[in-house]
């Protein structure tokens, strides 16, 4: 890492000292299966626990993409059971409106 002029550290974009900045091109990223199995029941129970919906319009649109998403991280199976508890939750809770 270089130093510039304030004292600050920068990664080197040239790889010149070790510290290179990754390339998202070969080095790839896998989530931690647990932390997304965490943030899934989190949001399941979320649904569970409400009377009604507890996200506005725009969240609930984007968790109705975006937790389908998160569960393919996970085995088949739990992310099939996962992803229909939380359509069948959305489901009571957009009939409960």
């Amino acid at each position: 890492m270089t130093t510039d002029l304030f004292g600050n550290g920068q990664h080197s974009l040239f790889g010149e000292s070790g510290d290179r900045i990754p390339n998202p091109m070969t080095e790839s990223y896998a989530p931690d299966p647990d932390r997304i199995r965490e943030r899934l029941q989190g949001l399941l129970a979320t649904a569970r626990n409400a009377s009604h919906m507890p996200w506005n319009d725009r969240d609930r649109r984007m968790w109705q993409v975006v937790f389908p998403q998160m569960a393919n991280w996970l085995p088949d199976d739990e992310a099939n059971q996962l992803r229909f508890e939380f359509a069948q939750e959305l489901e009571r809770l957009q009939q409960a409106a």
